[in-house]
């Protein structure tokens, strides 16, 4: 029952994918991402400064996905002191533009991350994105990311492929509540209910998936 009800839950929050889009927002798009491709890749793979700071991948993920993250940069619901300043610089129109042309592109998983864990490890994250832990309340990623958390709609990207410190840090901070642009706080609470192995285990199996189902 409880499965149920968060699954319900999770899909009522769920935008309808954006229509497709004309050419014209792509070229728009990429001229915007010139603000983006120090940072993220020109193919949007995401990069890393080891110890500093772990860029995601941006392609894969849904442009409503994007076009809300952006927003929260901008309105302090997600805190990132490199997006912030980039964030308040787009209008609505380039945010549209750019997560757009992120989205028509291929997902590529970054080349500057290994993932470096036991098999015992991958196995438990393999468990808790699949399964979850119900006798903790903690739900299976899937349950709201989709078959193989590959990703559904605007609320629930697609979580696979991404840096494992990214995914790491991004667990963490809705965590510590530096992160609440979640839906009906559903990261937050299960974020809380994690230990520091379940993270651990989930960002290097998480990691250690392709970025797409057809990798």
């Amino acid at each position: 029952m409880a499965k149920a009800l968060l699954m319900t839950g999770a899909l009522a929050v769920t935008t309808v994918a954006s229509a497709e889009v004309d050419q014209a927002t792509l070229d728009r798009g990429k001229e915007v991402s010139a603000l983006c491709v120090a940072c993220h890749m020109e193919s949007g793979s995401g990069s890393s400064v080891a110890g500093f700071e772990y860029r995601p991948r941006l392609t894969g993920l849904s442009a409503d996905y994007l076009v809300h993250q952006i927003k929260s940069y901008k309105d302090g619901t997600r805190v990132n002191a490199s997006m912030k300043p980039f964030a308040d610089l787009l209008t609505e129109e380039q945010m549209n533009d750019v997560s757009h042309y992120y989205a028509s592109l291929p997902a590529i998983k970054a080349e500057d991350f290994k993932v470096e864990a036991s098999e015992e490890v991958l196995a438990h994250g393999k468990e808790l994105v699949h399964n979850g832990d119900w006798n903790r309340y903690i739900p299976a990623c899937v349950a709201c990311h989709g078959v193989d958390a590959y990703g559904i709609g605007a609320s629930f990207p697609n979580i696979n492929g991404q840096n494992p410190e990214y995914v790491k840090k991004a667990i963490n901070d809705w965590k510590d509540e530096t992160r609440t642009n979640d839906p009906l706080e559903l990261m937050a609470r299960i974020a809380k209910r994690l230990t520091d192995e379940d993270v651990e285990a989930v960002a290097a199996y998480l990691a250690s998936q392709p970025a797409t189902k057809e990798e």
